[in-house]
């Protein structure tokens, strides 16, 4: 039928189930947006546009549907790239619509001009471009389809006089991959080895939650009395209550899950790419297997064997691939049916000496933190370990929660404490580790599921980056619960210039005013907390406060300046200075 672009454009998206949207107002795009309302599509004005591009990514993690974001050609488009990227290592399908500048101004270096297709190009999985006012539903379909089909974002590229003008079209149908278990031989090599197993352990990864596969995961690890360890940042790939549930892998991870890993003779890999960040030594334990048989399960067969060596590669949907497996072995006499009492008593074991572990680090305890909790301890309102606090917080958590972290030296050690019923509950920007992300990616996830209490934990300097979408918060009746860690400094990166620069401090401290005041200035609540016994109710009355009067708040916990294991010590090493100047530095 005939139409403009615009309405193409917007009737290809209705085809999408497209009812949400992230970004700020534009002349570039505002024919089209002109008819969002009409169309059922509510456009969410932001602060920012990188925090709309996270809220696209909460979105979708949160539902499983597109994420989709907008915004003004050139600055307003570049604005997002580091939050695409974010959503790339996530796996989210978010369309990022980026209108440009004009046909007939192209190369002139015009106003806001920008070449805009090469900016997202490390970050998309697909980068269609309306070269023809006539192919806009064409390329805004695959654009939505391929996010789908790929597992990432794409980029609709849309030069803006070409919503303009009268086109005659049919509106393309969304497409939906079928996504099967993998091929016949892999399954069967699969089976052969997880029967021959007498200590089989199961990575449950991110593939588990974008498939709905935690009940397959679940019924599969039972069939084999396997532990069931979490990939990195994914504690919500198996409900933490399941007696076989070891913690999470990878950075501040959980050792029980570690310890186990460690004897596992063969390693079924469901549903991720086995990151390298997710696989290092921890705590002092190098726990990969050096000899068990690694079968990897991945829906992209580029990742089968890329990060560690494998013995059985699946190209496989993780829901499928566990179904199949399950029904080959289930009438089989495994080899780990003869062990099976004794390794559950040693999976309640493990977790129990952990949890005991956890209960008693009250605080970090390597040099410069004891230094620190030292010379402040007869302080009138001394400030609060972050590991008592995060207990505190984990008590306090209801089953349905979601939960963002941004990066930074206290969220990375929450990762052990964020425990986890449901899929779709936990939010991390994984291997880009970008600060600003915790707080509108987490008001993305609550727009898609406004039932579900929603929290986000950042650090002060994490906080500064993305705070002013606490405007959009009070603005659009979005209310989070955040939960802000002010301990006055870059603590990931203060922690390697006390291991390896001699405590020399350098552009670490983050001295500022109550971030609860400053919340309460924009329209928000803010509550600050200096005393532990006020944490948990604290949390309690702002999670009321958020799914019973619709109103955000911010929890300023004012913690020490102690500080966790870095990042990444295989990154670094001691310095060495050649120059007379700087000899007395090493």
């Amino acid at each position: 039928m005939k139409m403009t672009p615009s309405e193409a454009f917007v009737e290809t998206m209705v085809s999408n189930n497209v009812t949400d949207m992230f970004g700020i107002m534009g002349s570039a795009f505002m024919d089209a947006m002109d008819i969002f309302a009409p169309a059922g599509i509510r456009l969410i004005p932001v602060v920012h546009e990188q925090g709309a591009a996270h809220m696209a990514d909460g979105y979708s993690r949160a539902s499983g549907r597109h994420g989709v974001v907008i915004g003004q050609n050139g600055p307003g488009i570049s604005n997002c790239v580091t939050a695409v990227a974010a959503a790339f290592w996530a796996h989210s399908p978010v369309v990022v619509i980026t209108p440009e500048t004009g046909t007939m101004g192209m190369g002139l270096g015009g106003f806001q001009e920008a070449n805009q297709l090469p900016m997202f190009q490390e970050f998309t999985k697909y980068q269609g471009h309306v070269n023809n006012p006539n192919r806009m539903a064409e390329f805004t379909g695959r654009c939505f389809d391929r996010a789908m089909s790929e597992m990432g974002p794409t980029q609709l590229n849309i030069p803006r006089d070409y919503f303009y003008g009268e086109i005659d079209v049919e509106i393309p149908k969304p497409q939906r991959l079928d996504r099967g278990a993998g091929g016949e031989a892999s399954l069967a090599e699969a089976v052969e080895l997880l029967a021959q197993a007498k200590n089989p352990v199961i990575i449950s990864g991110g593939g588990v939650v974008m498939a709905d596969a935690v009940e397959e995961c679940k019924a599969l690890a039972e069939r084999i009395g396997a532990a069931v360890a979490n990939t990195y940042l994914h504690n919500d790939s198996f409900p933490a209550s399941h007696d076989l549930w070891v913690g999470p892998l990878g950075y501040q991870g959980s050792k029980a899950a570690m310890k186990l890993m460690a004897k596992a003779d063969v390693v079924l890999a469901l549903g991720t790419r086995l990151g390298p960040f997710g696989t290092l030594p921890q705590h002092g334990m190098d726990y990969w297997p050096k000899d068990a048989k690694i079968i990897q399960v991945d829906a992209d067969n580029k990742m089968l064997g890329l990060v560690k060596k494998i013995s059985v590669g699946i190209c496989g949907d993780a829901k499928a691939t566990a179904v199949a497996l399950l029904s080959r072995i289930q009438d089989k006499v495994l080899a780990s049916d003869a062990t099976r009492v004794e390794r559950l008593a040693n999976i309640a074991a493990e977790k129990a000496s952990w949890e005991a572990e956890l209960d008693d680090w009250i605080h970090e305890k390597d040099a410069y933190s004891l230094d620190v909790i030292e010379e402040h301890k007869n302080e009138e309102g001394s400030w609060l370990h972050p590991r008592q606090v995060l207990r505190e917080l984990e008590k306090a958590m209801p089953k349905d929660v979601m939960v963002s972290t941004d990066i930074g030296n206290i969220n990375s050690v929450a990762n052990s404490y964020l425990r986890f019923e449901r899929p779709r509950s936990f939010f991390a920007p994984m291997s880009f580790g970008n600060c600003g992300y915790a707080l509108p990616t987490m008001m993305g996830a609550k727009v898609a599921s406004p039932e579900r209490p929603a929290v986000s934990y950042a650090g002060d300097g994490a906080w500064g980056m993305s705070m002013m979408e606490t405007l959009t918060c009070v603005r659009h009746n979005i209310p989070v619960t955040s939960v802000v860690f002010h301990n006055r400094q870059w603590g990931a990166e203060k922690k390697n210039q006390v291991d390896f620069y001699n405590r020399r401090f350098i552009a670490d401290e983050l001295e500022s005013e109550s971030w609860a005041e400053i919340a309460k200035s924009m329209g928000a609540e803010g509550i600050t907390i200096d005393k532990l016994e006020d944490v948990g109710p604290a949390f309690k009355k702002a999670l009321d406060m958020q799914m019973n009067e619709g109103k955000m708040c911010v929890l300023e916990i004012m913690c020490s300046r102690e500080l966790g294991d870095p990042f990444r010590k295989d990154a670094l090493a001691k310095p060495i200075r050649f120059l007379d100047k700087y000899k007395d530095y090493v």
